[in-house]
Parts: C-alpha cells; structure tokens; sequence
C-alpha cells in the first residue's frame, strides 16, 4: 500500500470520531514539530480498560514512512477498531 493511500485511510477512521470500542490512539513524538521520529499506538479494548502500547521510530518522519503508515493501517485493520484518535501536533522529545 503507498504511503498517500495509507494516510488517507487513517484520516477518514479518525475523522468519524468516537464510535466506540475498541479505541486505538496514535501519538507523535520527536525533536522538533516539523519531525516526528516516533509514534505510539495505544490500544483499549473497552471502556475502563488500560491501554496496551506499541512504539514505532524512524530515523527520519514516521508519518512519511510508508512501512510504518502501512503497519498502523494494518493494526487498526486487525484490532477491528470502530474509533481512530490521533492526537494533534507532534510532542517534542529531548
């Protein structure tokens, strides 16, 4: 799958907002905002449940890696997930 297809799968699962569980969450991570060299996918089967996590990092923008884009298409694809919820903006890490 190329990494525009990929992208624009993610972004038409978290545009439909909440629609229940199971949730999976993508948080960025990186040096700067421009550069996000992490992404963390956090899993919550249902509602008071703890989330269970997997990290992806990249030497270079994992939100264009086509690997890794195609690699969270695939685990939100697998996880049957009615929510998608990326958080904003990339947080920086030292």
């Amino acid at each position: 799958m190329n990494l525009d297809k990929s992208t624009k799968r993610i972004a038409k699962k978290v545009k439909n907002g909440f629609q229940g569980y199971p949730q999976i969450t993508l948080a960025y991570f990186g040096p700067t905002e421009d550069c996000a060299t992490q992404v963390v996918v956090s899993f919550i089967l249902e509602a008071g449940a703890s989330a269970q996590e997997e990290r992806f990092s990249s030497e270079h923008d994992v939100r264009k890696d086509e690997t890794i884009q195609t690699t969270l298409v695939k685990i939100i694809e697998r996880a049957e997930a009615k929510t998608v919820v990326e958080v904003a903006g990339v947080a920086i890490i030292e």
